[in-house]
């Protein structure tokens, strides 16, 4: 299971960071920006799960192979985006997928250190929104966790896949496929039908201002 969770750990980098600079790049920023960016969005909810769970110093600021990682991924956006933007939906289909992949790679990792099965599934998700999260923050925009369709509770039902499957003994490794699978088509349907959860009614004019 750890060499599992570290492959996860990786390729959810890589996803997340390639999300980040492709948004970078779409903003016109420089190649220090999309490194930036990039580093934000693959890196921070990895390293606030570390905290939590008291894995420090985070497996990303200790580990050679996370910045690597997310090196190459910024300079693949920044020298090749328009190949890139070729693809579907690139950013969102990216974006899905590291979401995915660190939910339920955060909740295997929570378990493994004695974090029960109820609020694992917590970090898992923060895991996998976290990055997202502090990207969009940085480009002056409304965390998608905050309106978009399904995304952190997309996240939050594979990393309870997760967590289910270690209360009743399941073998760790296709449950962990299954988690990721149920958050990624989760997500993608959500984008594709426009699924989201209910939103607020909107105030009359000039209610509550003074």
């Amino acid at each position: 299971m750890d060499t599992l969770i570290l492959a996860l750990d990786l390729v959810g980098t890589f996803v997340f960071a390639l999300s980040g600079a492709m948004m970078a790049v779409r903003r016109r920023l420089d190649l220090f920006g999309v490194l930036v960016l990039a580093f934000a969005t693959a890196s921070a909810g990895g390293i606030l799960r570390d905290l939590l769970i008291g894995a420090t110093p985070p497996a990303a600021l200790h580990d050679w192979r996370y910045p690597a990682i997310w090196i190459s991924a910024g300079l693949i956006a920044f020298a090749w985006s328009p190949w890139i933007e070729r693809l579907d939906h690139p950013v969102r289909v990216f974006d899905a997928l590291g979401l995915a992949v660190f939910a339920v790679a955060g909740t295997d990792k929570a378990l493994g250190a004695g974090i029960g099965p109820l609020m694992a599934p917590c970090l898992g998700m923060l895991s996998g929104i976290g990055g997202g999260m502090l990207r969009d923050v940085l480009l002056a925009r409304v965390p998608l966790v905050l309106h978009a369709e399904l995304y952190a509770i997309a996240a939050l039902a594979g990393a309870s896949v997760v967590a289910i499957g270690n209360v009743l003994q399941l073998p760790a490794v296709p449950v962990t496929v299954v988690g990721a699978a149920l958050c990624f088509f989760l997500r993608l349907a959500a984008l594709r039908y426009g699924w989201h959860l209910p939103k607020a009614l909107q105030a009359p004019p000039g209610d509550g201002s003074g």
